[in-house]
């Protein structure tokens, strides 16, 4: 009985060390983009399909977003899209380059959000 205890309670803690690290805060950047396109890594198909000017990312985001897509993160340098937990912070920053804090979920690649700033 004494070992089922003690074998059960180091399975516990070490779950609780790993969770613990799993949500330390990071910082992430990239472009805040609906995920269709983050999807193609660019606007450009959707602008073309419904033009609306020179590429305007913003109104591509916010397009998107409303015919169904979801607010991502897409960092081009690596090619990620991150999904975003909080779907309301980002809609100020549809199209524009930011810098989020938050956690990641690794099993999904989801970002919960904390904060949102404009990034460069």
């Amino acid at each position: 009985m004494m070992k089922r205890t003690a074998i059960g309670l180091s399975g516990l803690l070490a779950l609780l060390a790993s969770g613990v690290a799993a949500q330390r805060a990071q910082t992430f950047s990239g472009e805040i983009m609906d995920s269709p396109c983050a999807a193609m890594a660019s606007h450009e198909k959707m602008v073309q399909k419904n033009p609306i000017g020179a590429e305007d990312k913003k109104k591509c985001t916010l397009d998107c977003v409303k015919a169904g897509g979801k607010f991502v993160l897409y960092n081009a340098a690596n090619k990620m899209v991150y999904q975003l937990d909080d779907q309301n912070k980002p809609e100020p920053f549809a199209g524009a380059n930011v810098i989020i804090t938050g956690t990641i979920d690794q099993r999904n690649n989801t970002i919960h959000v904390t904060d949102i700033k404009p990034g460069a």
